[in-house]
C-alpha cells in the first residue's frame, strides 16, 4: 500500500522547480479560471516561509496590492501553479519572516544576498 501512494506521488512531483527560501521575491503564474475561460496571472512578492517537503511542500508569498498587504499560500507541486521564477535573493536569518508583516515599502525590503 506503501508503495503505491509513493509511486503516485512521485508522479505530481514537478521537477523544474528552482530553489526557493524565505526572502526571496518570487514571480508566480498562477492559473485562474473563471467561469469556463482559464488564463494565467502574475503574482510576485517576498517568500515569508517554506514548509513541507515532498508533495505537501507550500510556499506563503507576500505582496502589497493597493496599499494592503495580501498573503497567498501555495502548494509548489500544484497543478494550478504554472511556473515559478526567483527575481531576487533576499538574506534572511530566519526560517519566517513574519516580521515584515508590520513593515511597509522601503523598510520591508531585504538586502540582497551576496554570491
Amino acid at each position: 500500500m506503501n508503495d503505491v501512494l509513493k509511486t503516485l506521488a512521485s508522479e505530481q512531483l514537478k521537477a523544474d522547480l528552482p530553489e526557493v527560501r524565505p526572502g526571496d521575491t518570487v514571480r508566480l503564474s498562477v492559473r485562474v479560471v473563471e467561469g469556463t475561460r482559464e488564463r494565467l496571472q502574475a503574482y510576485e512578492g517576498t517568500v515569508l516561509r517554506v514548509r513541507g517537503g515532498g508533495l505537501n511542500a507550500q510556499i506563503t508569498v507576500r505582496r502589497i496590492a493597493s496599499g494592503v498587504g495580501v498573503e497567498r499560500t501555495f502548494l509548489v507541486h500544484s497543478p494550478r501553479l504554472e511556473k515559478i521564477e526567483v527575481v531576487r535573493h533576499g538574506h534572511a536569518r530566519r526560517a519566517a519572516l513574519y516580521f515584515l508583516r508590520d513593515r511597509v515599502g522601503k523598510a520591508a525590503t531585504l538586502r540582497e544576498k551576496r554570491r
